[in-house]
């Protein structure tokens, strides 16, 4: 950022009101029919703009239309920006936008956008952007003003009603009286973002080196909460894709200060409140640095990418309580995410009643009530004590020990246990069950879903369990014939839904979860679709400057997004990174294995200096530079050798397999009637093939 550029940022910072991030309570079909307004959002299918589509505000949705009549009438465009769980999202809603006082202003002075985050998560990235240079900070609702070509002048989150009525007049007031002014300082923070996104790609792959993965994870660690689990910090986030890496560098380094790690941050979020006691699945944060107190909102994206954490834990801890979490996270999935059709929906709300979670938290006289005589065990368990309460005498069900302890403690066999847990359950759920549900969002996005299907073929490979892979082939199925038309994957599905656009992270994610389900099913259509999908990527994202991948199509934005951190998400580009390189391998393509390598280098700076946003690259890392194999099981019980090695944590290996003869290069000349074999292979070379899995892993220990 420029020195100029800075200064202009802090002289217009006073402006930005730098509030927390988060969501009203959906009207009944009833009370919008009898609404007094109605606005062009009525005509969308988001829950979040369908939750606007009455308020006295002109809203449309975002269109480059929109755009274009704020140049013709020489008006401010005014974007704001949320999701249909964020809690001040709704807030500001009550607060602001249905004030008619306010509407006017806004009706009068500006052309008026609204944005679901979630639906076009290109716009929201580009303005949050924004709002960081502008403030320093970011959250939602965010809030943005710009010039009619869409270049920011103002950037801030929540504001009260008083707040945003002298926002708007003094931000109207510079552009009637020095447009010029309001001009240069926007194209400089529209500079900040295109600058922002710009990546220098590397010129060779010096830097690819064991010493720096250990030196990220190094750095990284100084950071950990070695008591608690995760991040030093007030607030704590699960992140699974970290603790995947280093679950991973762990077992390659034999680290056991890693592993311990890692283990303790398992167990943690497994106990607290953060994970739904008694209906199951995680919730989005921890408000607290103990894992105790969530944020109530469910995202499918979390709960996706916990069950391939819990899954691939369980190969190396083989703990029972990580199975369960498993077995509980997919029944509430398809309890209360499922679409009736097929895919799952985005989210849960944290809200019901106008109450942050209330439909989760528990009075102990209700408990009492519902569990009779099996209070005061229960209340041990989840710690139903004067101590533990959270606020207005509601608990948040949470645990401080395990199984083997409480059993010892209260003399009980874990049998025993596990059916009262089980009764206990089913009281609650049923007494849950006849309270207000939180509002769920019910579009079906495409990037989110295919993290389920990896979830759910994690879950397969560690437990065997065929109604798992079932469910992934299911989602991937839905997805293929609903969001996946004439060459193109859009990013949200939903019955009605005009929605066209399609992310780079939905193309990478599904080629991903492709490669997933080809590894375990053995079926080619599979390989297929993902290699089809690679070459829309390759003409259509393909960002020739850097290297990487740009995150939409087009240049419909006042800049291009190339997505390389991770956030709640992987990094779209990581995760193209690891498809090109499982590509190659499968294919012997040393064209995809070296683009995916020249990513790799231009991010090391980067992995080195902030591991924690960088985990996705840094596990590409890991199998760069630590000794990587093929294994190819060929012959006509192949699926049943496979599943076998899957159940074993085997983190630099790509295992796949046909039982049929096939051209492919780790397949060719390899299939013979009389049995099935292993072949162990790295950079091309094979050991002889063997016919059983304890041979094949006493190869690699030996390669």
């Amino acid at each position: 950022m420029t020195l100029r550029f800075s200064r202009l940022i802090t002289g217009f910072s006073m402006l930005a009101f730098l509030f927390i991030t988060s969501c009203k309570e959906q009207k009944t079909k009833q009370e919008m029919e009898t609404h007094k307004y109605t606005n062009a959002l009525a005509q969308e299918t988001s829950p979040y703009l369908l939750q606007h589509a009455h308020n006295p505000v002109n809203w449309r949705a975002w269109s480059q239309e929109a755009l274009e009549d704020a140049k013709k009438e020489n008006k401010l465009v005014l974007i704001s920006i949320g999701y249909s769980s964020c809690h001040w999202c709704h807030v500001m809603e009550d607060e602001t936008f249905e004030n008619e006082e306010v509407a006017k202003v806004m009706n009068e002075n500006f052309i008026n956008i609204k944005v679901d985050r979630e639906e076009r998560p290109d716009v929201d990235q580009v303005y949050m952007t924004a709002l960081q240079l502008i403030s320093g900070n970011g959250g939602w609702p965010l809030n943005v003003i710009t010039l009619p070509n869409g270049k920011p002048l103002y950037g801030g989150t929540y504001h009260t009603k008083e707040q945003w009525t002298k926002v708007l007049t003094k931000i109207s007031e510079l552009y009637k009286n020095d447009p010029k002014k309001a001009e240069e300082y926007s194209d400089m923070v529209a500079a900040g973002i295109a600058e922002a996104n710009l990546v220098e790609p590397a010129k060779g792959f010096e830097s690819i080196t064991q010493d720096a993965v250990k030196t990220s994870v190094l750095n990284w660690s100084q950071n950990w909460d070695l008591e608690e689990g995760g991040e030093k910090g007030v607030q704590k986030f699960m992140i699974p894709e970290n603790l995947i890496f280093l679950l991973n560098y762990a077992d390659l380094t034999k680290d056991d200060k890693v592993k311990k790690h890692v283990k303790t941050t398992l167990d943690k979020m497994a106990f607290g409140g953060i994970y739904d006691q008694i209906g199951g699945g995680f919730y989005r944060y921890s408000t607290d640095a103990f894992w105790k107190v969530p944020h109530f909102e469910k995202m499918l994206y979390d709960n996706a990418q916990v069950l391939s954490l819990y899954s691939k834990a369980y190969t190396v801890f083989k703990d029972d309580a990580y199975k369960n979490v498993v077995w509980e996270t997919v029944d509430f999935l398809d309890r209360e995410m499922k679409d009736e059709n097929g895919g799952y929906h985005a989210a849960l709300d944290a809200d019901s009643e106008g109450e942050e979670g209330k439909f989760y938290v528990w009075k102990e006289d209700e408990l009492k009530s519902v569990l009779g005589d099996g209070f005061e065990l229960f209340a041990s368990y989840y710690n139903v004590n004067k101590e533990a309460v959270w606020e207005h005498g509601n608990y948040v069900l949470h645990r401080k020990i395990n199984d083997a302890e409480f059993i010892k403690e209260h003399q009980l066999e874990q049998s025993k246990l596990n059916f009262i847990k089980s009764e206990w359950n089913k009281k609650l759920l049923e007494a849950r069950g006849k309270r207000v549900r939180p509002r769920s969002d019910d579009k079906i996005i495409t990037s989110w879903n295919a993290l389920l299907i990896n979830g759910l073929v994690d879950a397969y490979k560690a437990f065997g369990q065929d109604e798992f892979l079932e469910r992934a082939k299911s989602v991937f199925s839905f997805i293929k014939s609903n969001s996946y038309q004439n060459g193109k994957l859009v990013h949200t599905f939903k019955k009605g839904s005009q929605r066209k656009e399609g992310f780079i992270e939905d193309y990478a994610f599904m080629i991903d979860a492709s490669l997933e389900l080809y590894g375990v099913t053995l079926n080619t259509n599979y390989l297929k679709f993902a290699k089809e999908l690679n070459g829309i990527v390759a003409l259509e994202f393909a960002d020739e400057t850097s290297g990487m991948y740009h995150y939409n199509k087009g240049n419909n934005l006042i800049a291009k997004i190339i997505k390389t951190d991770d956030g709640v998400l992987p990094s779209p580009n990581a995760v193209m990174a690891h498809n090109l390189f499982q590509l190659g391998h499968l294919e012997y393509n040393t064209e995809y294995m070296e683009k995916s390598k020249r990513m790799l280098s231009t991010m090391v700076s980067a992995i080195t200096e902030n591991a924690p946003s960088y985990s996705k690259w840094n596990a590409l890392l890991l199998n760069n530079t630590y000794p990587y194999f093929e294994i190819a099981v060929v012959g006509k019980d192949a699926d049943i050798l496979i599943q076998a090695l899957n159940k074993i944590q085997l983190p630099n290996a790509l295992v796949v397999g046909s039982k049929i003869k096939s051209d492919a290069p780790l397949f060719k000349d390899r299939y013979v009637d009389e049995g099935t074999f292993i072949y162990v292979c790295q950079n091309t070379t094979c050991k002889l093939p063997v016919k059983t899995v304890n041979e094949a892993l006493n190869q690699l220990k030996n390669f």
